[in-house]
């Protein structure tokens, strides 16, 4: 299966050229959760991996660094310097810019190169490829996905981009594993719209709203998805936006709407939601209506490919999420810590009315990132907030997370808050060190952001000092 294994990926990534040898491949960005999660399945199959992060520069200490290098994959400066012409392919995160030494030197040294996207829309025809798609959601998805599957004997492959608890050791950040079946469970990311490249034997499209690009332009970019899907296609009928680029044809699932899979006889916890569906009971260990739609198209397309629902119940209790996703770091039933990766509207919206269950009063501290993204979602983020903010609520914006790059830096937190305060909510723009003074205010934090690595160390240090309260 193995020696299969380099056969099939190699046929694909050497353009043509057939090989029986292991491929020797540098991945730059090697960090981010994307590139990691097919660096470490490409090890897996046998390849020869090596890459380089500027987050490793600045934390050789990172735990994503520890955990490649425990594998076995070489990590070197992101200078150039770790690229040599022995590699048969470059693979590029979509962060790093062509100006960058890696870029410079691969291209000079004639060496193949591929954008993380372009490298897994290669991969995906080699195998019996489940694409999970969504504005939000396909993180937890995917993951959710590819657990129930190894849990129910059918040993798939996993190429996420969130790090699914149950699947982490200290040789995997836990966004990929390799299984010895034909079944592969990717991410689907639309976000450099390669997406529309991807041909995968059956899909997921979970939700569209507004994200990293405006809502128009995503759902063309899904409907190409659902063309290029060979097998089946499975969405969500209570999406409005959804409903407008979809007809009968695709298998729906659904909370509210008329569906083929429709979750019934629902009951939410606080941190967690039983629900049946075609008669048979689930418990699902996560809390909110986000959260049981995830779950619900895990059933729809797992049903459809020909587990039988009781054996899914049973292993769909036992899943335990994702880090970041609602990850709760201090429950002791006075004080009440959770860190999550909340970023758009959208999210921001679904992870607002979940944690409404959660106490009477929440402090939020929201870090959003990218100036762009901030500049282009600003009022949606303003309405989210003001829709959601309790009045004894409070809401606290970091500074833009800043990941480098050219970029117009013409919009800052103290915006959002000028528009959330206006509509009468309590709001400030605070640094970080200042929050730690002041953790005797609040009970109930809920800290959220995309990609900034450091955030949930400092949700760790929040709930750190916040077991030391009465």
């Amino acid at each position: 299966m193995l020696r299969l294994n380099y056969v099939k990926i190699s046929e694909i990534n050497k353009q043509g050229i057939k090989t029986t040898h292991p491929l020797k491949i540098f991945f730059s960005g090697i960090g981010g959760s994307g590139v990691s999660a097919i660096a470490c399945f490409m090890a897996d199959k046998g390849h020869v991996v090596a890459g380089s992060d500027r987050a490793f520069d600045k934390n050789p200490k990172h735990p994503v660094c520890r955990a490649l290098k425990s594998r076995g994959i070489s990590i070197t400066p992101q200078d150039g310097s770790g690229i040599d012409n022995s590699f048969d392919l470059a693979v590029f995160s979509t962060a790093v810019e062509h100006d960058q030494p890696d870029y410079l030197t691969a291209v000079a040294l004639n060496i193949p190169v591929k954008t993380r996207p372009e490298y897994l829309a290669q991969i995906i025809p080699a195998f019996k490829t489940i694409a999970v798609a969504g504005t939000s959601g396909k993180s937890t998805t995917s993951g959710m996905l590819a657990f129930l599957m190894q849990q129910l004997g059918l040993n798939p492959n996993f190429i996420g981009g969130g790090r699914v608890k149950q699947f982490k050791t200290e040789t995997n950040p836990g966004n990929s594993i390799t299984g010895d079946s034909d079944f592969l469970v990717i991410e689907a990311c639309e976000s450099d719209g390669t997406i529309i490249n991807y041909r995968p034997e059956h899909s997921i499209i979970s939700n569209l709203e507004l994200d990293h690009h405006f809502v128009d332009k995503t759902a063309g970019m899904f409907e190409r998805l659902a063309a290029n899907t060979s097998g089946k296609v499975i969405v969500n009928a209570d999406d409005k936006n959804l409903r407008k680029i979809f007809n009968n044809n695709q298998i729906t699932f659904s909370i509210d709407s008329p569906s083929q899979y429709t979750a019934r006889d629902i009951v939410y916890m606080p941190l967690s939601t039983d629900f049946s569906l075609n008669g048979i009971r689930f418990s699902l260990p996560l809390p909110g209506k986000y959260n049981l739609y995830n779950a619900v198209s895990c059933l729809a397309i797992l049903a459809e490919i020909g587990s039988p629902l009781k054996d899914i119940a049973n292993a769909l209790h036992e899943f335990k999420g994702l880090e970041r996703r609602f990850d709760i770091h201090l429950n002791n039933g006075k004080k009440l810590v959770i860190d999550d990766y909340a970023h758009n509207p959208h999210k921001i919206s679904s992870l607002m009315q979940t944690a409404k269950n959660l106490g009477k009063s929440i402090c939020y501290i929201f870090q959003p990132h990218g100036f762009a993204p901030t500049r282009m979602m600003k009022a949606e983020y303003i309405n989210a907030f003001s829709e959601n903010l309790r009045g004894s609520d409070h809401l606290i914006l970091l500074p833009i997370y800043y990941a480098g790059g050219t970029t117009s830096k013409d919009i800052s937190s103290h915006d959002l808050a000028e528009g959330i305060k206006a509509n009468g909510k309590s709001v400030e723009v605070v640094e970080r060190e200042d929050i730690l003074k002041r953790l005797d205010e609040w009970d109930n934090y809920v800290i959220f952001g995309a990609r900034d690595e450091t955030l949930s160390d400092f949700a760790k240090k929040i709930a750190e000092a916040n077991k030391s309260y009465p």
